[in-house]
């Protein structure tokens, strides 16, 4: 199939943003022209989209008589009244379902329509998106600014349940209609993440997400000026917002350019795409795209020789899809890639419309790097490995004032207080979990600095202030190590 024929405009790592591109699940390929009958993917060269109401042989046919027989006998004979409507959805989830991949998934009505506004506006939610990983409803990336992001949300972090309801044997959809919400309510998640025994609860109160994906500024420090340039998400804008900010940072005459796509979960091919043709010379393909027959085809841009300044690149395990295409082509380019192994996201969905506002996404492609290789599963591997300090990674403080941490006692609450102490630079003297006389002094000095009661131990008041100060110096880039990384390694 030739996708310059039939172009592919959107790719994600599969997943539905909550608040931010809430039903942004799946690749838009081609339009229905308002038929009902099924879409299949035609096996001619011409890459067309067929509309086609006939069985490949009998034994098709008989199989789609049982499901016919099936859907009667429930009409006539079922005790309850049924929605016949529901019942054809729920004959396409069950199909897909058999497929065993968590990126292919029905979108009715509804969810398209939260598609097709989301790509271009602004939503409410909670900002952070989410997929389903290894049976778990997972948090792929919080967004910059966001309430998920305030909360202290991470990638990785594992939806138990909702307002109490449990999320086992939701699909990702189902999930999110339960996460999404009005501006100004509140949504109690019930999160499990790694590293930890216990699972805590965050509550979240809804927003509205604005959809601004790109950031940059300039960094002087250490003699030279640094273009730093931040992609939250790949957008129907970002493109245009990107080439608009290089612009501005060469006109001031950077001698270098960090790309900062740490956190973002993917978003629109075009964008990747348009990003990529302004860095990957025309010697060589910026992108291949794979059918299921194995047959790649290359992806060249016209330019013709690389920037004249040195570049890297920042990516996390929350770097997912789009993201991993820019880093992967940029470090097959010789480029440094600097932070932690990326998502691993190497495939491609498209949604494909059934004719009635309702859509399947499926996942029908794989790309590969510029040298043909897939990272899917495993990530895009920085040249230059460099963690945060062990703060950012803290678990929130789980505490009751019924029960607050005391001297004496050792817990993983105890352990990540410490560990955030120490991040807001009080020295509690070990960070293993046992709350010593020296952590003691630690949340003593910490109350008297915000004016709380000094009681030395941690309760409910004491554990928010600080987890709110180590969320907010995160957000603020205080102590980044991997842009400290990477500006330090540039010039070298």
């Amino acid at each position: 199939m030739k996708l310059n024929q039939t172009k592919i405009i959107l790719i994600l790592i599969g997943a539905l943003l909550i608040g931010v591109l809430g039903g942004y699940g799946g690749v838009k390929l081609a339009q229905n022209q308002g038929d009902n009958s099924a879409i299949e993917m035609s096996d001619s060269d011409n890459g067309t989209l067929s509309n086609s109401g006939e069985e490949s042989g009998g034994e098709l046919s008989g199989d789609l008589d049982k499901v016919s027989q099936i859907f009667e006998l429930i009409q006539s004979n079922y005790i309850e009244d049924v929605d016949d409507n529901e019942l054809v959805e729920g004959a396409i989830e069950g199909m897909l379902s058999t497929l065993d991949d968590p990126h292919t998934s029905y979108l009715d009505s509804e969810m398209m329509e939260q598609f097709n506004e989301q790509i271009e506006s602004s939503f409410e939610g909670i900002g952070a998106e989410v997929s389903e990983v290894d049976g778990y409803i997972t948090i792929m990336s919080p967004m910059k600014e966001s309430p998920a992001e305030k909360a202290g949300l991470r990638p990785n972090d594992q939806v138990l349940s909702v307002d109490g309801e449990s999320l086992e044997g939701l699909n990702v959809n189902e999930a999110v209609a339960k996460i999404r919400g009005e501006k100004g309510t509140d949504v109690v998640l019930e999160i499990q993440r790694s590293g930890t025994s216990d699972p805590f609860e965050v509550t979240i109160e809804r927003d509205t997400i604005p959809v601004e994906t790109v950031y940059s500024e300039v960094d002087s420090e250490g003699g030279n000026d640094t273009g730093v340039i931040q992609i939250t998400n790949f957008s129907e804008h970002t493109g245009e917002e990107f080439e608009e900010q290089l612009t501005e940072l060469e006109n001031q005459g950077i001698d270098g350019l960090v790309i900062d796509v740490r956190g973002n979960p993917g978003g629109l091919l075009d964008v990747a795409e348009e990003i990529l043709q302004q860095f990957v010379p025309s010697d060589m393909p910026y992108l291949q795209i794979e059918d299921a027959d194995g047959n790649a085809e290359e992806y060249v841009s016209d330019l013709d020789e690389q920037k004249d300044y040195p570049i890297s690149v920042l990516i996390d395990e929350g770097s997912a899809s789009a993201s991993e295409i820019i880093a992967v082509a940029m470090k097959e380019l010789d480029y440094d890639i600097v932070g932690e192994t990326s998502f691993g996201k190497g495939s491609v969905q498209q949604a494909i419309p059934l004719g009635d506002d309702s859509s399947v996404k499926m996942t029908t492609f794989r790309w590969l790097s510029p040298n043909g290789n897939s990272i899917d599963g495993e990530g895009v591997e920085p040249t230059i490995e460099q963690r945060q300090d062990d703060y950012y990674y803290a678990t929130p403080i789980q505490v009751t004032d019924d029960e607050p941490l005391t001297v004496d006692h050792t817990s993983e609450a105890i352990a990540n207080m410490q560990e955030m102490l120490s991040g807001l630079e009080y020295d509690t003297g070990r960070t293993d979990g046992y709350f010593s006389e020296e952590t003691e002094s630690a949340v003593e000095a910490f109350q008297e600095d915000n004016d709380l009661e000094v009681t030395g131990e941690v309760d409910e008041e004491t554990g928010g202030l600080i987890e709110t100060q180590v969320v907010e110096k995160i957000r603020e880039g205080e102590d980044d190590r991997q842009l400290e990384r990477s500006l330090e390694e540039l010039y070298q």
